[in-house]
């Protein structure tokens, strides 16, 4: 059961979010590493770029589930990346989003905590559809359960398996626009 955030526990996880921030580039200026500061700074900016393209693809539900994973998902880091903004066509979110969602709980069921574990997103609008290239390196200590994950068929979802090892999972989805 996924949990109903608030606009107060939103308000809240963000604001620590950016203190943790404010306090890394504090620290790096306080200790005279004035080009480490502003290598936070720039790291800040792509993020917030990439933000603001995640919030423009019109796709609410999935933005909201990859804003929120780092709150949700303690056993790996996410990041993500689009690479540009796209047109305003449509594709069944709510399967994408659900679809990546068992992805995020399977994960955290399958990999060691505590560990160096990271989930990397790219997502690249295309003139057919919209690709996500999802990029996991860390231990995966239950492999079984991401192989029966992958395993379950889905119609309108094209789940291609990069690579998968006890470190590495690589997968491509590709999903198509419902119309032009």
């Amino acid at each position: 059961m996924e949990k109903e955030w608030d606009i107060v526990e939103v308000l809240r996880h963000s604001r620590h979010d950016w203190l943790n921030k404010l306090q890394l580039i504090k620290g790096n200026l306080d200790l005279n590493r004035i080009d480490r500061a502003k290598a936070v700074i720039d790291e800040i900016i792509i993020e917030a770029q990439h933000e603001s393209k995640l919030s423009n693809l019109r796709m609410p539900l999935f933005a909201s589930l990859l804003l929120k994973a780092n709150w949700e998902n303690p056993s790996f880091k996410l990041e993500y990346e689009v690479l540009q903004d796209p047109e305003a066509y449509q594709i069944k979110e709510e399967l994408m989003t659900n679809w990546t969602r068992l992805l995020f709980q399977c994960l955290n069921n399958a990999i060691e905590i505590f560990q160096e574990n990271h989930l990397s997103i790219t997502i690249d609008p295309q003139s057919q559809g919209i690709r996500f290239f999802f990029d996991f390196s860390g231990i995966i200590i239950k492999s079984h359960l991401i192989e029966e994950f992958l395993a379950e068929p889905n119609q309108y979802l094209n789940i291609e398996v990069k690579d998968f090892s006890k470190s590495e999972l690589a997968l491509e989805v590709f999903i198509p626009f419902q119309n032009k």
